[in-house]
C-alpha cells in the first residue's frame, strides 16, 4: 500500500508573558521554576524571585524562558560589578554574592548525585568543606575574539550571550590583573596591523615565567606587521606564539612557559589545557593526594592525565604512577615534565580511553589506586575497565557534575561506596563548578567520624 508524506503539525510556542517563581538553581546557574507542571529554566533569576517571563524554547519535558521583568527580588541579589555583565557570555552569576554562589553550587552537586546515584547511596556521604579562593582576578588564561567590522573598526572582546557577536572588553574583573594590564597595548597593536582581517583569535595566559600571547592568524603576516608584533613582544616582555593553523603554536619570542606546583615545574604550550585557576588547582591537587591516602608501595593510575598536573605531584608519594592520555602531544609533554623534575617513577602512555585499557602492556602490573580527570563529556567509556582493575580507591575529578553523577553508577553497582564529595569553586562568578568524589571498595571503607546528610 502506498504511503503518502504527511507533514507534522508545527508546534507553536506560547510567547505570552507569564509569572513564575524560582525554586532553585540548576548546576549551570539558571533559575528553575514551574509552569503547568513543566520545569522552566530562566537565566538571571534567583531562588525566591518572582518574574514575568517569555518562553523561548518549549520542549516536551522542559522549557527555557527569558526575563521580561523581575517582580520580586531575592535578598541575596547584588549589583553585578562588571559594566558589560548583561551582554558578556562569560559570567552568569555576578548577581549573586560569592558566598551564595558557593552554597548554590554545593546544593546543585548534591542534587545531581542523589538524582543519578540514588538517595540510599548518597545520604550518608561526607560532604567536605568546598575549595575556594579569590572571587576576582583568578583567571590565568582567556581567549579573546577578534573581528574587523563592516565599519573598519576592530572588535576585540568576548562573545555575547548566546550569540557570535562580540562585546568590547577593556577590562575583565575575573581576568588576572597582569593580563588586564596587557589589554590596552595589545588592542593598540592589533588596530595598527595591515592584516587585521586575517586575525583569528587571541589567547592570553599568565605563566609563572611571564605573560603569554598567542595570535591565531589565517594568512601570513607581512614583514611590516611582523616587525610591529615583535616590537610589541619586546616592549611588553611577553612570551609570543603565532598560530598559523588551529593545531600549531610557534614560539616567536621568549622561553617556553611553565607553572609551578610547590617544587615541581610543569612546562606547557598555549595549545595545552591547563586549569584556569592557579590557587584552586593547587588545593585541588593537594586534596586528591590526601583522599588517595598514598603509601610508599602504591601504584597509581592517572587517566586523562594531560601534561602531568596530578601525576607528578602523586609520584612524590607513591612507588609508581602511570599517566594515560589520548593525545600524543600531551603524553610527550608529560614525559618531558617528568624528566625535567627528575621523577623516574612516573611514566606516560597514549591510549584510546574508550577501549579496554586493561589489555595494554602498562596495565599488566596491578594498580591499587586510580585518579580520573576527564573532560566535560565524562569517562563513560572507561568506567567498566576501571572496575576490572580492582583499585582500593578511586578519586574522580570532574568539571561536569552531571557526568560525574552518571559515571559513578558503575562504581556504586560494582561494590564501591561514595565516601567523600567536594565542590571546587574553580570558576567564581559563573555557574560552572568543579567537583571531586572519593569511591572506596566496600570492604576497605573505614568508619567515618563526620557524616553530613546531603
Amino acid at each position: 500500500m502506498a504511503r503518502f508524506f504527511k507533514p507534522q503539525k508545527r508546534k507553536i510556542t506560547d510567547t505570552k508573558h507569564k509569572e513564575i517563581v524560582i525554586n532553585r538553581l540548576d548546576h549551570l546557574g539558571a533559575g528553575i521554576g514551574h509552569l503547568n507542571n513543566k520545569s522552566i529554566f530562566v537565566d538571571g533569576l534567583l531562588p525566591g524571585e518572582k518574574a514575568l517571563v517569555q518562553v523561548t524554547d518549549d520542549k516536551k519535558q522542559y522549557a527555557r524562558a527569558k526575563v521580561i521583568k523581575r517582580l520580586i527580588d531575592s535578598p541575596a541579589r547584588i549589583k553585578p560589578h562588571c559594566p558589560i555583565y548583561d551582554q558578556c557570555g562569560g559570567c552568569n552569576l555576578q548577581h549573586l554574592s560569592h558566598q551564595g554562589q558557593v552554597l548554590a553550587k554545593q546544593q546543585a552537586l548534591s542534587d545531581l548525585m542523589v538524582k543519578f546515584a540514588g538517595d540510599q547511596q548518597t545520604t550518608a556521604v561526607e560532604q567536605v568543606t568546598p575549595i575556594i579562593a579569590a572571587e576576582h582576578h583568578y583567571r590565568r588564561c582567556a581567549r579573546f575574539s577578534v573581528l574587523l567590522g563592516k565599519d573598519g573598526q576592530l572588535q576585540f572582546g568576548f562573545r555575547k550571550k548566546q550569540s557570535k557577536d562580540i562585546v568590547d572588553v577593556k577590562q575583565c574583573p575575573v581576568l588576572a590583573e597582569s593580563l588586564n594590564e596587557l589589554l590596552p597595548p595589545l588592542r593598540s597593536l592589533l588596530s595598527t596591523l595591515k592584516g587585521q582581517r586575517h586575525l583569528g583569535h587571541i589567547e592570553l595566559i599568565e605563566a609563572d615565567n611571564g605573560r603569554v600571547v598567542l595570535i591565531r592568524h589565517l594568512k601570513p603576516f607581512s614583514d611590516k606587521d611582523m616587525t610591529l608584533i615583535l616590537n610589541f613582544a619586546q616592549e611588553q616582555n611577553v612570551i609570543l606564539f603565532l598560530a598559523p593553523t588551529s593545531d600549531d603554536a610557534e614560539l616567536i619570542h621568549g622561553e617556553t612557559p611553565y607553572y609551578r606546583l610547590d617544587d615541581l615545574t610543569l612546562y606547557f604550550s598555549p595549545k595545552d589545557f591547563i586549569q584556569v585557576n592557579r590557587d584552586v588547582n593547587k588545593k585541588m591537587v593537594e586534596q586528591a593526594t590526601d583522599w588517595l591516602d598514598l603509601q610508599p608501595n602504591d601504584r597509581v593510575l592517572d587517566l586523562f592525565c594531560g601534561l602531568g598536573n596530578f601525576s607528578l605531584p602523586l609520584a612524590k608519594h607513591a612507588k609508581a604512577v602511570v599517566g594515560v592520555e589520548g593525545i600524543d602531544e600531551m603524553v610527550h609533554r608529560a614525559s618531558e615534565n617528568a624528566m625535567c623534575n627528575k621523577q623516574s617513577n612516573a611514566a606516560f602512555y597514549q591510549a584510546n580511553l574508550d577501549e579496554d585499557v586493561t589489555k595494554l602492556a602498562w596495565a599488566r602490573e596491578p594498580f591499587n589506586k586510580i585518579l580520573l580527570d576527564p573532560a566535560r563529556a565524562g569517562a563513560a567509556g572507561v568506567m567498566e575497565h576501571v572496575v576490572k582493575l580492582k583499585p582500593e580507591r578511586v578519586v574522580y575529578v570532574s568539571c561536569n557534575p552531571a557526568t560525574l553523577a552518571r559515571d559513578s553508577q558503575v562504581l556504586l553497582k560494582k561494590g564501591y561506596q561514595l565516601e567523600r564529595l567536594g565542590m571546587l569553586d574553580m570558576f567564581p562568578q559563573t555557574g560552572h563548578l568543579e567537583s571531586m568524589a572519593l569511591f572506596v571498595k566496600a570492604k576497605a571503607v573505614k568508619k567515618k567520624r563526620v557524616v553530613t546528610k546531603l
